[in-house]
C-alpha cells in the first residue's frame, strides 16, 4: 500500500530518489506553520481555483514552501510570461497562518487516491484543523453570487455573510477525493464555488470567490486586477482553460 511522505528540501543527488515517488511533499523552504487555514485551488470551469489561488498568494506575499512529487504527475511543467515553475505548489504567508495549494495541470483519475491521501496527511502534519477548495462550476454566465458546500453548522454560518447553499449535485476529481476524505479525518473540509465560464478563464468569477473568503474570513484582499485585467488573465491562463474544456470532454463519461 501506498506510504504518504514529507521530504525535506535537499538537492544532492543521494536524497533525491532516482524513480519517481508514488507521491511526497518535497519541502523547498522551512516555514514554522501554525495550524494554518489552507485555500486549494485545482483546474476546473473558468480556471477560478488557480485564478483565485494564485491572487491571494500575490496579496498576501506568500513563499513557496514545497512541491508535490509524484508518477501519478503527467511529465508536465508550467510557464508564464517566461517563468518556469513546478505545476503542484504549496505556499505559506510568512505567520505560517495561512497555507495555498495550486494545481495548474489536469490530473487523470489513476492514481488520484495517493495524491490526495499525500495532500492531507502534510496537512495533517502542518496542525491544520480546515481545507478550503475554490472551485467553478461550469455556466453560460457568471452571477456574481458564492455558493458553499460543508457540513450543516458551517452552512449556517455561512449564509449569513451572504454565501448561498448548493441544494444538491456532485463534486468529482481530486477536489471531490479530498472533501470525501475529510468527513472521516479530524480536518474540516469545505468549497466554494462559482458560477464561472466553460471556456475561457472568468476572472470575474475568481474575483467572486475571493470576496466572499474577504466576508467570511475577515479578510482583506483586492480584487481590482481580477476585475480590471480580464486580457492579461486569458493570455496568461487562455492555454490550460483548454486543455480543461478537452480533459473535461474525454472524461465526461466517468463522470456521468
Amino acid at each position: 500500500m501506498p506510504v504518504s511522505k514529507v521530504i525535506r528540501a535537499n538537492k544532492s543527488p543521494r536524497f533525491m530518489h532516482t524513480e519517481f515517488p508514488e507521491a511526497e511533499v518535497f519541502e523547498t523552504k522551512q516555514i514554522k506553520l501554525n495550524s494554518p487555514i489552507i485555500f486549494a485551488g485545482f483546474v476546473g470551469a473558468g480556471i477560478v481555483g488557480p485564478l483565485a489561488v494564485n491572487h491571494i498568494i500575490e496579496k498576501l506575499d506568500m513563499e513557496e514552501i514545497g512541491v508535490l512529487r509524484s508518477k501519478y504527475l503527467p511529465p508536465s511543467t508550467v510557464f508564464i510570461r517566461g517563468r518556469l515553475r513546478h505545476p503542484f505548489r504549496f505556499y505559506a504567508n510568512k505567520e505560517g497562518t495561512v497555507c495555498a495549494i495550486i494545481c495548474e495541470i489536469t490530473l487523470m483519475m489513476d492514481g488520484l487516491y495517493t495524491l490526495i491521501s499525500t495532500i492531507l496527511d502534510w496537512a495533517t502534519e502542518k496542525g491544520s484543523k480546515e481545507i478550503v477548495i475554490l472551485d467553478g462550476v461550469a455556466s453560460n454566465e457568471h452571477d456574481d453570487k458564492a455558493y458553499c458546500a460543508a457540513e450543516e453548522d458551517l452552512v449556517r454560518t455561512m449564509a449569513d455573510k451572504d454565501i448561498s447553499m448548493i441544494p444538491q449535485g456532485y463534486i468529482t476529481g481530486l477536489p471531490g477525493g479530498i472533501l470525501n476524505e475529510c468527513l472521516v479525518r479530524e480536518i474540516q473540509g469545505l468549497t466554494l464555488l462559482v458560477k464561472a465560464n466553460n471556456t475561457f478563464p472568468d476572472p470575474m468569477a475568481a474575483a467572486t470567490l475571493i470576496g466572499a473568503l474577504n466576508r467570511f474570513y475577515d479578510m482583506n484582499i483586492d480584487i481590482t486586477e481580477l476585475q480590471n485585467e480580464k486580457e492579461r488573465f486569458h493570455s496568461d491562463f487562455g492555454e490550460l482553460s483548454e486543455k480543461y474544456v478537452k480533459h473535461r470532454e474525454e472524461l465526461s463519461g466517468m463522470y456521468m
